[in-house]
């Protein structure tokens, strides 16, 4: 039977800016120098990140949506490009060699889309098989990946799928709401991508699963509005997911013959330390199985889509997965919406 593998993956980031830089020599104006506002900054997590945009030299909050659209395109070709190349180089492969490109986002938008700019520029063959996913948050590398993964196994294509997100272009105007303290404390850009090609060595492709709870689906929104697009991000978000994880991952490990006790690694997307805190509370993990995903937010901040990549991309760098051992990646979002992905070591 055949099965698509992860074969490669990588990553490409914009410039470092320090969190506490950051703060000192913007943000602490931008919330009037607010002691709640600082707090919450400094409970972030996030060490260092990363922003096409600095707000420091060029102060995007006042921007039309329009605007930093046309500004996404320019910063995102570079940085996509870049993620693009480095994947191929460490499968070994070549644009050429690319059936199915597939990309992801919700910080920008643009037609002809950024998928159809990186595959001429990247020089994919003019019969490249493109797909466009947007708007679905931090949670949509895994959706897209079983698409990616389905393509190979039932049409033995070798896809790419690149997640790119630029948050730093949605700089909201100065606000005493706390969760916009929270989310531009967290948020930060970065692009990430994998190759997945039928019957390869890498990390097996098992299976997929999804859960949205809908009657909390105003508890995390990315709303488009005049001035770039705005992060509703409620307290709450932790714990609906605390309240369904457990279950969730035990169905998806349940049609595998599998348990929980049974994962050997975890890449959970770390959308924020309470996040990662809730879910670890959930399955019941030991705070080694979750380390990759606070270093990986104190290190990159979140980086919405991308991030359960940078997140997988750590962790077998770090741990090297044995053959047949199992990992489990769950990213989260809008909806509000679990999404996880089962896969195995070849």
């Amino acid at each position: 039977m055949v099965s698509a593998a992860i074969t490669a993956i990588g990553t490409a980031f914009p410039p470092r800016l320090d969190q506490g830089e950051a703060w000192d020599e913007f943000f602490s104006q931008h919330y009037g120098a607010s002691r709640i506002a600082k707090r919450l900054w400094a409970n972030s997590g996030v060490r260092t990140r990363h922003a096409a945009v600095d707000p420091r030299v060029e102060n995007l909050a006042l921007a039309s949506t329009g605007a930093r659209m046309r500004r996404f395109v320019d910063e995102a070709i570079p940085l996509g490009k870049a993620a693009v190349d480095a994947s191929l180089a460490a499968a070994g492969l070549t644009a050429a060699d690319v059936d199915a490109f597939t990309v992801v986002s919700c910080t920008g938008y643009a037609t002809p889309g950024v998928d159809i700019l990186l595959a001429r520029d990247l020089g994919m063959p003019a019969s490249v098989q493109r797909l466009n996913v947007g708007h679905m948050g931090c949670y949509a590398a895994l959706p897209a990946l079983a698409s990616v993964s389905d393509a190979a196994v039932a049409r033995g294509q070798v896809g790419v799928m690149l997640c790119i997100e630029l948050t730093s272009l949605h700089l909201q105007p100065p606000t005493d709401e706390l969760e916009q303290v929270v989310a531009h404390s967290l948020f930060s850009d970065g692009a990430a991508a994998v190759v997945v090609a039928p019957d390869a060595p890498g990390l097996e492709l098992v299976d997929f699963m999804a859960c949205t709870d809908a009657a909390t689906a105003d508890e995390m929104r990315w709303d488009v509005t005049d001035l770039g697009f705005r992060m509703v991000l409620s307290p709450q978000v932790p714990v609906v997911l605390e309240a369904n994880a457990a279950r969730v991952t035990s169905d998806l490990l349940a049609r595998h013959g599998l348990t929980i006790a049974d994962v050997d690694h975890w890449a959970v997307h770390p959308g924020g330390p309470r996040i990662v805190t809730a879910i670890a509370n959930a399955l019941g993990l030991d705070a080694e199985s979750v380390a990759v995903s606070r270093e990986v937010l104190r290190d990159h901040g979140n980086c919405s889509s991308a991030t359960v990549l940078l997140v997988l991309d750590e962790l077998v760098k770090q741990q090297a997965p044995s053959p047949g051992q199992h990992i489990v990646a769950m990213a989260f979002g809008p909806g509000l919406t679990l999404y996880l992905a089962l896969l195995r070591a070849r």
